[in-house]
């Protein structure tokens, strides 16, 4: 019965995680981490590092997704990328000095607002338009966004990559389908970095729980992934909102239910 619940567990949590990487490039940390937590009782620094190793593959196989479809602006995103890599293992190291950790309401309810933002403003930004920023307002911003964003993914293990979307989006200007895949390229380091970093300073975590974990992310992210791409803009943005809005109403309930 335990193995079941287990099983079950990790099934809705990887479900929820891979769509929302999937469709909106945020991190699976975010929907992980709390589900372990609170249905299976797994310590906070464990299930976040357990989330973090989810985000790996889920997130290489949407930037693939991403990438065959052109929907990928790595140049223009290393700045961030790397200014996100250091700060996460910051971040990570930072956070094992705390005696407890909890999934904060304030990411969720900010991933709510940002999920509005998507459904009543939908970010109907070109390519061409988006090629005509001039780099240097690009690289500022991707070394602020990148430096805030990298933190917050190593302390908490989630709200990466949905930050990063908004960024891009709003600050950067990118186009919403080069966003997201922009956006999971950077995450399969960032999710990496962040994992390895959380096991090296804290200890392997459940082999079970992990695999299956990685194993349902995975999936639900190449099948969200490939039906994003073939989106029109329109529809992607109204997904967009949909899954932030709902994965953190669940995510909110959750943390209520601890």
């Amino acid at each position: 019965m335990d193995l079941f619940i287990k099983i079950l567990v990790c099934f809705f949590a990887g479900a929820g995680a891979g769509i929302g990487t999937g469709f909106a490039g945020m991190s699976a940390a975010a929907v992980v981490g709390p589900m372990l937590i609170t249905f299976l009782g797994i310590p906070p620094y464990e299930a976040v590092g357990i989330g973090l190793a989810s985000d790996v593959l889920a997130s290489a196989v949407s930037s693939y997704n991403y990438k065959k479809s052109k929907n990928i602006d790595i140049k223009n995103g290393v700045v961030m990328m790397i200014a996100v890599l250091v700060m996460t293992v910051i971040g990570s190291f930072t956070a094992k000095f705390l005696p407890e950790r909890a999934m904060g309401n304030t990411m969720q309810i900010s991933m709510i607002i940002i999920g509005l933002r998507f459904l009543l403003k939908p970010v109907m930004t070109t390519k061409a338009q988006m090629e005509g920023i001039p780099k240097s307002k690009r690289i500022r911003n991707a070394l602020i966004g990148g430096i805030v964003i990298g933190f917050i993914c190593g302390f908490i293990g989630a709200g990466g990559g949905m930050m990063m979307l908004f960024i891009l989006t709003s600050f950067l200007g990118y186009e919403l389908h080069t966003a997201v895949g922009t956006s999971v390229f950077i995450m399969t380091f960032t999710a990496l970095t962040g994992a390895v970093s959380h096991f090296t300073i804290g200890e392997m975590p459940d082999t079970a729980t992990l695999l299956l974990c990685i194993l349902f992310t995975f999936i639900w992210a190449q099948i969200a992934s490939k039906i994003a791409n073939k989106a029109q803009t329109k529809t992607l943005n109204r997904v967009v909102g949909a899954v932030l809005i709902i994965t953190s109403a669940v995510i909110l309930t959750v943390n209520f239910l601890k």
